[in-house]
């Protein structure tokens, strides 16, 4: 694994980039070690033509935008990823959060520092979004520090909000705004 350029925000440990095609073979291969980690909560593409159909989304739909948080001393090896969907420009510009860390990676810190640094980013220009939303299952405690840690707030109860892993699941809304995130 070589060391990849292309860092749209960079931290001490993690910089955020784009989702390229060409990740798929890391991506598969992460998601494959983790999926204990992940069930129930999410079930991100697992096969190359599943990654293909989601990396296409988030890299040409204007309502989406994907990050992959890399490791800056391990070869820019893939951390997580961070999603941001149903982006609503106008009156609203606001996003919806969805994220995931890798096995190898969980537990480390890494998310966090990738989270401020998406979170910044959406702030910032291009996207100049006012608000981000995280929306997570109550059980999901791991999901749920990440957010508090963030400094996302707890603003309700949703539920039955989301279809996962075969059933209907309630979830708690996080959210943060520009004027919460300093300098």
């Amino acid at each position: 694994m070589s060391e990849r350029r292309g860092f749209l925000a960079e931290g001490p440990r993690v910089g955020i980039r784009p989702f390229t095609y060409e990740d798929g073979a890391e991506f598969i291969a992460r998601v494959r070690e983790s999926r204990e980690l992940h069930h129930p909560w999410l079930a991100p593409p697992a096969s190359p033509d599943a990654y293909a159909a989601y990396a296409g989304r988030l890299i040409e739909d204007p309502t989406k935008a994907g990050f992959l948080v890399c490791e800056k001393g391990d070869g820019g090896a893939v951390a997580g990823f961070i999603n941001i969907n149903n982006i609503v420009q106008g009156g609203f510009l606001c996003g919806a959060l969805g994220y995931g860390a890798f096995a190898h990676a969980a537990g480390r810190g890494l998310m966090g520092e990738g989270l401020d640094l998406v979170v910044r980013y959406a702030f910032g220009p291009p996207l100049r979004l006012h608000r981000l939303e995280i929306n997570v299952q109550p059980g999901n405690t791991a999901s749920i520090a990440l957010a508090r840690r963030c400094g996302f707030r707890l603003e309700g109860f949703s539920p039955d909000f989301l279809y996962i892993d075969g059933a209907w699941r309630d979830h708690e809304r996080w959210a943060i705004t520009s004027d919460m995130v300093k300098g």
